[in-house]
């Protein structure tokens, strides 16, 4: 029998029976449910690949930590038609649910059909409000559109908006009509370019699936050449990291939702690109070229034609070259696509870690120069006035006992109830986890009771960096 729990729906919602959500914590959850999780990708019209079921299985399998997974599942009929792929963590000290390989993802959401949507969302709301010994559920990289923005209109207590990376996104174009764009000066550069790497025979090869892993390999060692002796996101460097790109990105591969590209110059390997393929838009996620080839030709510009042509031949909308303002992304004159964090608060301490994500946001926004716009929190969802919202808030504390970290109020009265069944283990105090030996700092994780890490003795490692980065 595996540790779920099954929450009854409110009467209002819809026949008795027809709803039911669960929250799966065993190891073996992302296992069992592969083909379910898949299907739902496919019916989730605002996924992107960072919510698939081959990024999110492979990531847990070499960062994961026993005992952490909270999967949410939202089920109608037995159908599955919303999820949240969240694990616990610490973030400051405040414990927090996040999604699921969120240090390596430049976008964070939920999985949601939208048949169902109104429903489901519903349900995957107050469920995720009611679940115990967490104050608020972080999600630092939500895409405009995503399903994420309709569980806050829902969200039954209070919610922090924020500004978070910025993304830039081409349309699914030609490369002339790209060339179009710039003025007339920079577009003959820019031909000129084009010339230069036809000239030189450069060749383009779209790596087969039973290669891809092999290929991914090997674009991890160029990526490494092309940043040596230069500041490299050393999260790319380290031997779990290379395994769950290589992992992931050929299961991706095989089932349509990634490429790699391989380059080469007189034979030899000169560059490689791997590319997310989402529903609306292709990602450049991660490229590397040995030093040289930089010397001959514009290997950016060499990447984006073939981008381009790719997300044509798929019939996606756009190419978007992921999180980060970098000069070499902003000379395509792109659009910017702004993300937000988003923190949805479950208890008292929620206002706490929210107030210190805002004052962080802030901080970014003066670092990248960018305006500062940060919203003021959202009030609930029965649009209370502040002083009404504040006197709730001091009154749930109270009634949950105090202020402390791990003091959660109790559910309010319309909530569904969430039974998890906690076992001995899961009813020990959270305890912070130790840094380990050759690992970025591990200030978001934390350990409940004795877990321990599902393939590797590290855990917890920050991205460090920007996806796709040059």
């Amino acid at each position: 029998m595996t540790p779920s729990s099954v929450i009854r729906p409110s009467r209002a919602a819809a026949p008795a029976g027809a709803w039911q959500v669960e929250v799966r914590r065993d190891e073996g959850a992302l296992i069992e449910l592969a083909g379910e999780l898949r299907d739902l990708y496919e019916r989730s019209p605002e996924a992107t690949p960072f919510q698939s079921h081959e990024w999110l299985s492979a990531w847990w399998g070499w960062y994961g930590i026993r005992g952490r997974l909270r999967l949410v599942l939202v089920r109608y009929r037995g159908r599955l038609v919303a999820a949240a792929p969240l694990m616990t963590a610490g973030r400051w000290g405040f414990p927090v649910l996040v999604p699921i390989a969120d240090e390596q993802s430049d976008f964070t959401d939920f999985l949601l059909d939208p048949a169902y949507a109104d429903g489901a969302v519903e349900h995957l709301a107050r469920a995720l409000h009611g679940m115990r010994g967490r104050c608020a559920i972080d999600l630092r990289e939500v895409r405009p559109g995503s399903a994420a923005h309709q569980v806050v209109r829902r969200w039954p207590g209070r919610t922090w908006p924020m500004p978070a990376s910025v993304c830039m996104e081409l349309p699914c174009t030609d490369i002339a009509e790209v060339m179009d764009r710039l003025p007339r000066r920079s577009a003959g550069k820019m031909r000129a370019k084009l010339r230069k790497i036809d000239v030189r025979g450069i060749t383009v090869e779209t790596v087969p699936p039973e290669e891809a892993a092999d290929a991914i390999a090997a674009l991890l060692d160029l990526h490494a050449r092309q940043w040596r002796n230069r500041p490299m996101n050393p999260e790319h460097s380290r031997e779990r990291f290379r395994r769950h790109l290589a992992e992931a990105g050929a299961a991706m591969v095989r089932e349509g939702r990634a490429a790699v590209l391989r380059y080469r110059w007189d034979g030899r390997l000169v560059a490689s690109d791997l590319v997310l393929i989402g529903h609306r838009f292709v990602g450049a996620y991660l490229y590397g070229a040995i030093p040289e080839l930089r010397d001959s030709v514009d290997v950016t510009l060499m990447l984006l034609r073939e981008d381009l042509a790719l997300a044509r031949a798929r019939g996606r909308q756009a190419v978007n070259l992921l999180r980060g303002e970098e000069p070499y992304k902003l000379k395509w004159r792109p659009r910017r696509v702004q993300n937000q964090r988003i923190v949805l608060g479950r208890s008292f301490p929620a206002a706490v870690f929210a107030g210190l994500a805002l004052v962080r946001a802030g901080l970014a926004a003066r670092r990248h120069h960018r305006p500062a716009t940060v919203p003021l929190p959202t009030p609930p969802r029965d649009e209370a006035p502040p002083e009404a919202a504040a006197h709730d808030a001091a009154r749930e504390d109270a009634a949950a006992g105090g202020t402390g970290r791990e003091d959660v109020p109790h559910p309010r009265d319309d909530a569904m109830p969430v039974r998890e069944g906690l076992s001995a283990r899961d009813a020990m105090p959270v305890r912070d986890q130790m840094p380990v030996r050759d690992q970025m700092p591990v200030r978001d994780a934390e350990l409940v009771g004795e877990t321990k890490p599902v393939r590797d003795a590290e855990a917890g490692a920050r991205k460090g960096g920007q996806s796709g980065d040059g």
